[in-house]
């Protein structure tokens, strides 16, 4: 399926007003650009995104970069330059979080989508690009830059470095044990973690444990640890739990609302088709 990105500082609000969250609705779209595209490049990027003329834009810098992801990922991969760029557009509540991305090779959408969660975006439709072929770690900045600005509110500052850790980790993860597998993984366990908070580490590990089990996948001793340290600093956060698990819960509607497609729909017709001809072919044999 087709791959379906978030501090705002004061003295930006200062020098570049911009509306209030009275002033933003549904359908409204906030647009982040890297500081060291061309003039050429982010015309070119707000074209692809459909952006409006009079869009909302937040610029995002190399060190913002590094102040969120310096903890968890080489220089090297962050970068020097800011390109990666997303368009953030306020949905209905209760639509959820949906990702989609281009140029990016490392971070899927999965992972954005459990990491925006974690930060505690909602009802969001996300855009992630950029010019040239990237990881991807640095454009989750961008969007908890623009959701702040979009819903009116500051994620603390210790929800967001724990996002990107998710983020870095999960990616991580997934060179080891699959993409899709990481994504899950990370997603069951804050599941979970929803229902039942973990009183100590061995509760914490049986909980991940059990997850892994669950989709057959196996963790070394060193990313058990991992995942264990990360989890211990998340639950002793202040995220809102329940918002984190229909969050997760809207995003696996995903599948249900492609099955309502059309294109959903053309594929459960050829399955029944294929299962009414198993049946004529059964009788046929006993026949």
């Amino acid at each position: 399926m087709k791959k379906t990105i978030i501090y705002f500082m004061l003295a930006f609000l200062i020098f570049n007003p911009i509306r209030t969250f009275a002033d933003v609705a549904e359908g409204d779209m906030i647009v982040t650009l890297g500081q060291n595209l061309t003039e050429a490049q982010k015309k070119a990027l707000l074209l692809e995104m459909g952006a409006p003329d009079d869009v909302q834009i937040v610029t995002v810098t190399n060190e913002e970069e590094h102040q969120y992801l310096g903890k968890y990922v080489s220089k090297s991969l962050i970068g020097t330059k800011a390109i990666s760029s997303s368009a953030i557009t306020i949905q209905p509540k209760g639509a959820g979080v949906t990702v989609e991305t281009k140029n990016i090779n490392w971070v899927t959408d999965e992972m954005y989508i459990n990491a925006l969660i974690t930060a505690g975006v909602k009802d969001a439709k996300i855009y992630i690009t950029a010019p040239i072929t990237v990881s991807g770690t640095a454009a989750l900045t961008g969007i908890i830059k623009a959701y702040e600005i979009s819903a009116d509110k500051t994620i603390p500052e210790e929800v967001k470095q724990a996002a990107n850790q998710e983020m870095v980790e999960t990616a991580k993860l997934g060179d080891s044990i699959g993409e899709e597998n990481a994504a899950a993984l990370i997603a069951k366990i804050k599941e979970e973690i929803a229902k039942n908070k973990p009183k100590n580490d061995q509760e914490l590990q049986n909980i991940i444990e059990q997850a892994a089990k669950d989709l057959n996948v196996k963790l070394t001793d060193e990313e058990m640890q991992r995942l264990i340290d990360f989890f211990n600093k998340l639950k002793d956060l202040n995220i809102d739990w329940n918002q984190v698990s229909d969050q997760l819960n809207k995003a696996k509607d995903q599948i249900s609302n492609f099955l309502k497609s059309e294109e959903g729909q053309g594929f459960l017709d050829k399955l029944k088709q294929f299962f009414n001809w198993l049946i004529d072919t059964i009788k046929s044999i006993f026949s």
